[in-house]
């Protein structure tokens, strides 16, 4: 049974749809897992002040105000260390995400190789698209497609 199902997803157009529904799992499941280790609200919160503090340092640069200069010194500890919590948060998503986008990768590159999983129309002609291409952009787009549905940011460090 496991030899067939095997064979199966072995040819096209169906190595194509498997690799494409492994894509979606993979996928949702790491925006699930995104949003239960990342409190949404808490990391607003974070970058709002985040964004404030920016702008007082740039204020106190632009203006040579030494008082404020001395304020935003004063806090730049407490942004350091908000900083540090907003990325360990975002650090657990991403190694789970990273694990088993290997985990997954090594497989499926063990099973299907170099051979096309996918075709697409080029030039009046079909061109064969193997797994080591196919994956990533079927992963790439349900990450997108889903980021947005289910309103995760796919990058959430704020800019300083």
């Amino acid at each position: 049974m496991l030899l067939d199902f095997l064979n199966f997803i072995s040819v096209t157009p169906y190595s194509t749809l498997f690799i494409t529904f492994l894509a979606f799992i993979h996928s949702l499941t790491t925006i699930l897992l995104n949003r239960k280790f990342i409190d949404r609200r808490l990391f607003s919160e974070w970058q709002k002040e985040i964004a404030e503090w920016s702008s007082e340092r740039e204020l106190a640069k632009k203006t040579g105000d030494k008082k404020l200069m001395a304020k935003v010194k004063k806090q730049e500890l407490r942004i350091m260390q908000i900083r540090s919590k907003m990325s360990k948060q975002q650090t657990k998503s991403s190694l789970i995400m990273m694990i088993s986008f290997m985990i997954i990768w090594w497989l499926l590159i063990f099973f299907y190789g170099n051979t096309p999983v996918a075709y697409i129309p080029l030039f009046w002609s079909r061109v064969g698209i193997p797994f080591v291409f196919w994956y990533p952009v079927c992963h790439f787009f349900f990450n997108f497609v889903l980021s947005k549905i289910f309103n995760v940011e796919m990058g959430m460090l704020p800019k300083t």
